[in-house]
């Protein structure tokens, strides 16, 4: 499962009920989220949920010495604020941007109540709640009973999912973070796996050659993530960006080539003439109506 093919959807919004979604549509905001970003920061009250649509968010902790580790990675699949929904608003650890993009973002007071109500939206919610806490229970026991390399593997496949196309920016030092271990660990595996043809690294870029054969080299803590996701929120598996047999397709070839088609995204795009940015700028280059906020639309 990929959540990457449909690159302007943010998949939860597009499954909620539609008579929720047509009431939080007005209410959800365009923003253009930057690379390294923190949309929020360890203790602090939250006052936003964050739905991403082509951004993806590291949940992580941090030790008093400084070092860190993602417990979970949030895509066009979820939502970054959860907390909010179980009445702490605020959390020990931080989400931080990892790779820039668009996300939608809903006001904390308008999910709280939908919440709190027992609204249509709960059920659908709580869901993703059970998914996304057995993606951070299953970091966790990867983290103590599986090698490196095989984490490397489910943290490459992991981000992979939740990108267009087959390249990752990030550099050793990075994804050490990421990981919790050190760098140098990190440098030999991904040596390994470039040595094998499963990928190739080149100035904090590193590039999918091979997934179906790095699939074979991850641990079963990938696998069973995307069960629970399945499982849990079935209405969301979507067709995958890459296929095994050809390679990665010309849509999510990045950097000069064709793009293909996406998915279309007419349920997110609502009609908001009174709060509409006349003329903003959409991810594709044009220009958007006056009386149309799409989900493509970048913010300053």
């Amino acid at each position: 499962m990929s959540f990457a093919s449909a690159p302007q959807v943010n998949h939860l919004i597009a499954n909620l009920p539609e008579e929720v979604r047509q009431r939080w549509l007005p209410r959800l905001e365009p923003v253009e989220l930057k690379s390294g970003a923190a949309l929020h920061e360890s203790g602090c009250q939250m006052g936003a949920a964050y739905f991403p649509t082509t951004a993806v968010v590291s949940l992580v902790y941090e030790t008093a010495e400084g070092a860190s580790m993602e417990l979970a990675m949030v895509g066009n699949e979820g939502i970054v604020g959860v907390e909010l929904l179980l009445g702490g608003g605020s959390t020990p650890g931080r989400a931080v941007v990892r790779t820039p993009g668009a996300a939608l973002r809903l006001p904390g007071g308008i999910l709280r109540d939908e919440f709190d109500a027992a609204g249509a939206a709960s059920p659908l919610l709580l869901r993703y709640i059970m998914a996304l806490s057995t993606q951070v229970a299953q970091t966790a026991v990867c983290a103590r009973h599986h090698s490196l390399e095989q984490r490397l593997c489910g943290w490459l496949l992991t981000r992979l999912d939740r990108v267009q196309g087959n390249a990752l920016v990030a550099t050793h030092e990075q994804i050490a973070s990421m990981l919790g271990v050190r760098r140098e660990g990190v440098t030999e595996g991904a040596l390994h796996l470039q040595r094998l043809g499963l990928i190739r690294y080149s100035r904090g870029l590193v590039a999918v050659q091979d997934r179906p054969g790095l699939e074979a080299q991850v641990c079963e803590c990938y696998a069973a993530v995307k069960k629970e996701f399945q499982r849990l929120l079935p209405a969301m598996a979507v067709a995958p960006a890459w296929s095994a047999a050809r390679g990665p397709s010309r849509a999510n070839v990045p950097d000069g080539a064709q793009p293909g088609s996406p998915v279309p995204a007419r349920a997110l795009v609502p009609s908001r003439p009174s709060d509409a940015p006349p003329g903003a700028t959409t991810a594709t280059g044009g220009r958007a109506p006056a009386a149309t906020l799409a989900a493509e639309v970048s913010v300053a």
